[in-house]
């Protein structure tokens, strides 16, 4: 969400000197983190139909639902039997007056604070909806019925108009009571009689705003705008919102709150909004009643349950913290970074570690996160978790025959899952490997080993990944610039070789990638080893077959060829091998003049994706020295990442507050990014463009996708 800071998340913006140029930094400091607690019905009220929700001054939460008051307890709504009293009588409605409980029953208001001193009974047939005034003075509405109550007796009484009353509310700042009709809002003093002052369409719910200049009313189509004082209409019907069907409505803090049957939404004072929706952060979508929890929490009252969304300061680096371990404690399978599958939706006790194409890949983004880390704070406890999962990654290599192969992944035998049929058996009969690796897992092993190589202390730890790196790309010099599988033939995307690559027009970005990977990998192996052949293979593919050309190729030709699969839309794990070969690139480059071409050409891929807002990406360009990168938008990104990791079905393709763009190659959806925290989890393969996706919440991401970002950061001196 777009938040709005309790403490003054300040941009510190401060220069310091690198490369010749002037750079900024993000001091962390805290900010307002939102995360969602579910509360579901117990297993014994399903069905029950809930209407309002309300908290006291102590904390507790209550229900108002059609089998009696429901409490918070152990995670789920039960029955509240706290009162014994107020078990026997028919509660209606809840309200909180001066932070007290105050209920509504079939014959009277009460409340069990003040002593119990407050009662007044009333005979209103279907007595459903009350407001306190300023003096314990009360209006309560039934089916055809209000009355005004004073000193606990009944001073006026009158029939409605033909709609139900479906509010009311006091207007303290003028002494008044407003009831909301389907079609009208009437208006009631005490001492004067009840007059009409607005006429509507499909009204529902109204609060005044926090500087009680307007009274907003919701509508089954948006929601207008009353002046305060006069009740005339000053605006529209506002419809530019994530759903306009709006259920309640609720000043809280200085933010405004919706409830609508496609989750709830706050908006700012300077209109911006924050959208609530899916299980990531509610029971269900179907909105009741919205209310100021206890703390800084809001609570969402919805037809399956109780959400309750708190706001919490929190630093990037505590934020790091809960993604560490959350990754530590549930995705680390054999060293390996991994996802976990749940046959029960967000039931982490019904959880497996699985393996997948790219476990290679995965690992070297947590790991070079843990690398970074180890690099700034020369932990001992993070150096272990870098030797574990090295090591895993150094097994991947080692489990098959194939000198400098590795494999995608390995697992016990018997026990692998994913694309069964790509699985070979090791020399130990214990074991099996994945097969079929392709340039993805290239990328990632070559990343992550030089990083490794540089950080680790170790001497005799540092030497294993240069001997990785040497001995994967032997295998690729070797085998002319293909990847040799098991069964001697080349893997179906592990091809580097000129006859493929330069077959690709350059509108195809194969052609461009390939070049950057390899010769990123060329380079970094010379660095390590010092060893000519690479530096002299890197510059023959220069010389003899244009991959410089290609490496320089401006990512803004990229697009569609007739009759090429490859280019029928924007490939957004290209985009991932892409920045993570221009390490490699741009940091091991022969000589300046290399440097600065590679410069030149990551910018413009910069450029290309700036719109994303990614932190990675961001990083990334800032490694080379860029003066400008975004940080910001970094820090943005990093800071509306959401702390729950699961892979819940999100839509956004129906909200009427987003510019949506006309189909496009690149498939960006909308003219500005949703934050990270309302579009679908995604690992950095994925399109942050992408509206509507997840699975129903059957599986967790590990925290790699945040902890990269924020370590490179933090590594870079761009975080401190």
């Amino acid at each position: 969400m777009k938040i709005s800071f309790f403490f003054a998340a300040i941009l510190s913006v401060l220069v310091t000197a690198h490369s010749g140029n002037t750079q900024h930094f993000y001091e962390d400091r805290p900010f307002v983190q939102d995360f969602a607690e579910k509360i579901p019905l117990s297993e014994g009220l399903t069905g029950t139909k809930l209407s309002a929700v309300r908290a006291d001054r102590n904390g507790r939460i209550l229900v108002v639902s059609d089998k009696g008051l429901l409490q918070v307890y152990e995670g789920k709504l039960v029955p509240d039997h706290l009162y014994r009293p107020i078990q026997d009588m028919q509660v209606k409605n809840l309200e909180t007056y001066l932070d007290q409980f105050v209920y509504l029953t079939d014959k009277a208001v009460l409340s069990n604070a003040w002593a119990g001193k407050f009662y007044a009974g009333h005979k209103i047939p279907d007595a459903g909806l009350f407001a306190m005034g300023d003096n314990f003075d009360f209006l309560l509405a039934g089916e055809d019925t209000a009355a005004y109550f004073n000193q606990g007796k009944c001073v006026a009484q009158w029939k409605t108009a033909q709609t139900t009353v479906k509010q009311i509310l006091f207007d303290r700042a003028h002494n008044r009571f407003l009831l909301l009709s389907n079609d009208r809002l009437d208006c009631f003093s005490p001492g004067k009689k009840v007059t009409k002052v607005f006429e509507g369409r499909n009204l529902n719910c109204m609060d005044f705003n926090s500087g009680n200049t307007a009274l907003i009313i919701g509508t089954q189509d948006g929601y207008l705008e009353l002046d305060a004082e006069s009740l005339k209409p000053r605006s529209d019907l506002q419809k530019k919102l994530p759903w306009t069907d709006i259920h309640c409505v609720k000043q809280i803090g200085k933010k405004f709150w919706f409830g609508t049957s496609k989750g709830a939404f706050s908006m700012h004072g300077d209109g911006r909004i924050d959208y609530y929706s899916s299980m990531r952060w509610l029971v269900d979508d179907n909105i009741i009643d919205i209310s100021k929890g206890p703390g800084n929490s809001v609570l969402i009252l919805s037809t399956g349950g109780l959400s309750i969304i708190h706001f919490e300061p929190m630093t990037l680096e505590e934020k790091a913290e809960h993604f560490d371990k959350l990754t530590r404690k549930r995705h680390m399978r054999h060293g390996l970074n991994c996802a976990l599958s749940m046959s029960k939706p967000d039931d982490f006790s019904t959880g497996t570690l699985v393996d997948s194409d790219n476990d290679g890949l995965w690992t070297s983004m947590y790991l070079a996160g843990e690398l970074f880390r180890y690099a700034v704070t020369r932990s001992d406890d993070v150096l272990k978790n870098c030797y574990e999962s090295f090591e895993a990654m150094e097994r991947l290599s080692h489990i098959n025959h194939i000198e400098g192969f590795p494999s995608r992944s390995f697992e016990r035998a018997g026990y692998h899952l994913s694309d069964k049929s790509r699985w070979q058996p090791a020399g130990d009969p214990n074991w099996t490997w994945k097969a079929t690796t392709s340039s993805d897992e290239i990328v990632g092993h070559i990343f992550v080993y030089s990083i490794f190589a540089e950080v680790v202390p170790d001497k005799d730890w540092r030497d294993r990944a240069i001997t990785l790196i040497d001995d994967i790309m032997a295998h690729i010099v070797r085998n002319d610039w293909y990847l040799i599988d098991y069964d001697g033939r080349p893997t179906l995307w592990g091809k580097w070789n000129p006859d493929y690559v330069n077959k690709f027009p350059k509108q195809v970005g194969d052609r461009r990638l390939n070049s950057v990977e390899i010769i990123g990998f060329l380079q970094t192996a010379y660095h390590f080893t010092g060893k000519e052949i690479y530096k002299d293979k890197a510059f023959e593919l220069f010389e003899k077959h244009g991959y410089l050309d290609n490496i320089m190729i401006p990512i803004s030709g990229i697009g569609r060829v007739p009759g090429i699969d490859l280019t029928t839309e924007w490939n957004h794990s290209d985009d991932e091998l892409a920045f993570l070969s221009y390490w490699n690139l741009y940091k091991y480059a022969f000589n300046d003049e290399l440097r600065d071409k590679y410069f030149r050409t990551i910018k413009g891929h910069w450029d290309i994706e700036r719109p994303e807002k990614n932190p990675l990406w961001n990083l990334i360009y800032a490694m080379t020295g860029a003066e400008e990168f975004d940080l910001d938008q970094t820090v943005w990104s990093l800071k509306e990442f959401p702390l729950d990791m699961l892979s819940w079905s999100v839509q956004n393709s129906h909200r009427k507050d987003i510019e949506l763009l006309e189909p496009n190659f690149r498939n960006q959806t909308t003219r500005e990014v949703l934050p990270p925290d309302e579009r679908p989890m995604s690992k950095y393969n994925g399109n942050g463009f992408r509206l509507d996706g997840g699975s129903g919440g059957n599986r967790e991401y590990s925290g790699d996708i945040y902890l990269l970002p924020y370590w490179l950061g933090r590594y870079l001196n761009k975080i401190k």
